[in-house]
């Protein structure tokens, strides 16, 4: 059994339909720190997301999507199922967008005859028109998740504006899937130079926002909420031993003593997904499994960025220094265990 637990989805007639199009367009604040289009490339339409403006972060192409040829990829790469989710765009949708997007991905999950499993998608506000459409996913669209960004408008989900909306997914007890955004909060020094701000800055944006979850009360206000970290995290498993100390007389008045609590966040609430296994490197994700534990890493191939990924990625795992045990949690029982419990 092999579950990918990312493979992206965006509908194609976003590439076809004119008015459905410039209302997807509408939908982003253009401004220095976004500006979005789209344009002709190769014969094929293309949605550029420049984030921030004159620096390309997102490319959305069309045909990449297609469901038979997400199937056809899978079965080669003897992948069984497939946890569907968005590219980035959870940090703009308004409320209507994403009822729109959830309708279009509830069909594409049927027709997978059971081939795919879909995340609901909400705008990060606190009312009763998101908490209703956060039932809908659930109850009537049968989604497994909610997927949310790291931050929005420059604030991460621990910050008090989200606090009535981790409420109630926490009532929910909820599996939240956080997608990165293109780049951190804060950006100006690593924009300019495309592989830092494309790979590094979701990586220093995810580390961000897992350390804000760790570090802050967020887990006390919502003990029952289960967090899904894309890119490993922003591997933030390589910083564990320095953020969370053995306690010490030696470390009085310099280091918090209150590593056991946080760790205990590890334990309970926070899950790693890799986004994709091979450009992690064997050495990196098998320090990752070890220092995360195997029931908290997840496989993801971030299909249809690269292809080689989905197709390359379980076998990539399997030649892994791991237990059998471990490349099971990995491949396939920590996604069912989240999304399919």
């Amino acid at each position: 059994m092999i579950i990918d637990a990312n493979m992206y989805w965006f509908d194609e007639d976003l590439f076809t339909d004119k008015v459905f199009s410039d209302r997807f367009l509408s939908e982003i604040e253009n401004t220095d720190d976004m500006f979005g289009y789209l344009k002709e490339e190769a014969g094929k339409s293309q949605y550029v997301i420049e984030k921030p403006r004159g620096f390309q972060s997102l490319n959305y192409i069309q045909g990449e999507y297609q469901l038979a040829d997400q199937l056809a990829d899978m079965d080669e790469a003897g992948v069984d199922m497939s946890v569907l989710k968005l590219s980035c765009q959870q940090e703009w949708l308004s409320l209507e967008m994403c009822k729109c997007f959830n309708d279009r991905m509830h069909h594409h999950v049927a027709d997978s005859n059971g081939r795919m499993i879909g995340l609901g998608v909400v705008p990060a506000v606190s009312d009763e028109m998101t908490y209703a459409e956060i039932d809908r996913c659930f109850d009537e669209l049968h989604f497994h998740g909610i997927q949310l960004s790291t931050h929005y408008n420059g604030r991460y989900l621990d910050h008090e504006d989200f606090a009535g909306l981790f409420a109630y997914l926490n009532y929910r007890r909820a599996t939240v899937y956080v997608h990165h955004s293109p780049i951190p909060a804060d950006y100006e020094h690593i924009k300019e130079f495309n592989n830092l701000r494309r790979s590094y800055g979701r990586n220093v944006d995810q580390c961000t926002a897992v350390g804000r979850e760790l570090f802050s009360d967020f887990f006390i206000r919502y003990p029952d909420v289960r967090m899904v970290h894309s890119m490993l995290g922003g591997g933030i498993f390589a910083y564990l031993g320095l953020l969370l100390p053995e306690k010490s007389a030696e470390n009085a008045g310099r280091f918090d003593d209150d590593s056991e609590l946080r760790r205990s966040f590890l334990r309970n609430n926070l899950y790693f997904e890799m986004s994709h296994a091979e450009p992690w490197g064997k050495q990196q994700l098998e320090c990752a499994i070890k220092a995360l534990g195997s029931k908290h890493v997840i496989f993801g191939s971030s299909y249809p960025v690269k292809k080689k990924w989905l197709l390359n990625g379980p076998d990539f795992v399997r030649q892994l220094d791991i237990s059998n045990e471990d490349k099971e949690n990995v491949l396939y029982k920590n996604a069912m265990k989240l999304y399919m419990e």
